[in-house]
């Protein structure tokens, strides 16, 4: 009895893996700007929820559980990276940067933009821009209240406005969403959830 629970599971699981491991990868990049990591960021975020598959199958949004552990995993990120450079830099001496020919308005794109962005503001606008997520579900997805999420949103976009220099922000947002990730990190995320589960291939 207990395999064949087991065996429902793991099809549950590849099932959700298959509808939404893009989704996660893409919310990944947006969040960290990293697009080389953003296939491992998801991979761990499917790893974990696999190890907590009968919490996420039994919760009443399991896409806003993926999207809230994905970005957990982004914030930790972003700060251990920001450690990091802070390390370096007591051991290092920055060097001016010189850009040759510099056109500002076309380096500083959405991705650009959206780095700059403290990881709450950035989160909000990618989950309610980019996904089309409602405030509710985005609230949802970052364990925070729906009047965060207007507020953040609000000052977030203001900010990208400021940045970016234009009214369009939220047809360039949910733009960048579609852009393709770098990488082919969907084999590898395939291999992985196989290999947590034991689904032969």
């Amino acid at each position: 009895m207990g395999t064949v629970v087991d065996d429902a599971a793991s099809v549950e699981f590849h099932a959700f893996f298959e509808r939404h491991y893009a989704e996660l990868s893409r919310l990944a990049h947006l969040l960290t700007g990293e697009p080389d990591t953003a296939d491992d960021l998801a991979a761990d975020a499917l790893l974990a929820l696999w190890h907590r598959w009968d919490r996420v199958r039994a919760a009443d949004h399991p896409a806003a559980y993926a999207r809230g552990v994905v970005a957990n995993l982004a914030r930790t990120r972003i700060r251990s990276a920001v450690r990091e450079r802070r390390r370096i830099a007591l051991f290092f001496t920055p060097r001016e940067e010189r850009t040759e020919n510099p056109d500002v308005p076309g380096v500083v794109d959405v991705q650009e933009a959206l780095r700059r962005l403290p990881f709450r503001k950035r989160a909000c606008v990618v989950l309610r821009h980019a996904f089309d997520l409602s405030e509710k579900d985005t609230a949802l997805a970052l364990g925070i209240s729906v009047g965060t999420v207007k507020s953040q949103t609000s000052k977030a976009m203001a900010e990208l406005q400021r940045l970016l220099g234009t009214q369009e922000v939220p047809r360039r947002v949910h733009a960048a969403v579609s852009a393709p990730a770098r990488g082919n990190g969907v084999g590898s995320l395939r291999e992985r959830a196989d290999g947590a589960t034991g689904r032969d291939r």
